[in-house]
């Protein structure tokens, strides 16, 4: 996929385009995320939490949340000339994971949200990229009051491999999601060129 710009002699340049997606468990903060890294204003499918959802949806730690996204966030980020991401945020409610699949679907990699006051619910998030072996890393998103554990810590609780990345972040802060995502370009980067392994 490629985007079009210009340069300053008016000639179309284009950028490579990259299909991220970024992902994880209820309430972890995805759709924070692409609205704080967005260059161009984020689409979003939020819908207020009702009554109805009371016994099917996990409400635990993120009492106060008051919306969820029933389909998928979207977002654009220029990382610069030559590379545009284009960032899809997945529905974190299990009866909304149908979806996963569709949106996958051409993305070369992705950023798996974590919360620490609900680590367990990573667990399917990493479970799916691995299974279709798309490359990730683990963000995890540091909120107020939240326990705090190393990166270590982390990866040893979630079962990751030592070559994916994890690193804290903050959902809210551009520059902290700028980083995430950079640090995931570099991931996929490496992994290409990363000698193939003979057997």
């Amino acid at each position: 996929m490629e985007s079009e710009n210009f340069d300053h002699s008016g000639t179309p340049h284009l950028a490579a385009s990259v299909k991220i997606l970024v992902a994880g468990g209820f309430g972890v903060g995805k759709t924070t995320m692409v609205s704080a890294i967005s260059e161009v204003a984020p689409l979003r499918t939020e819908e207020l939490i009702t009554e109805v959802s009371t016994g099917v949806d996990d409400l635990s730690g993120v009492e106060q949340k008051t919306t969820t996204t029933v389909a998928l966030d979207f977002g654009r980020l220029t990382i610069d000339r030559d590379l545009v991401l284009y960032l899809f945020g997945t529905p974190g409610q299990d009866r909304f994971w149908f979806l996963w699949d569709e949106l996958a679907r051409g993305a070369l990699g992705a950023v798996v949200l974590a919360d620490t006051r609900r680590l367990g619910n990573s667990f399917a998030a990493v479970d799916f990229f691995e299974r279709r072996r798309l490359p990730f890393i683990v963000g995890v998103n540091c909120f107020d009051g939240a326990p705090v554990y190393t990166i270590d810590e982390v990866r040893d609780a979630l079962d990751l491999d030592p070559s994916t990345p994890v690193l804290l972040c903050d959902a809210r802060d551009r520059g902290s999601c700028k980083t995430v995502l950079t640090t995931l370009v570099e991931h996929l980067i490496e992994r290409v060129q990363r000698p193939a392994v003979t057997t």
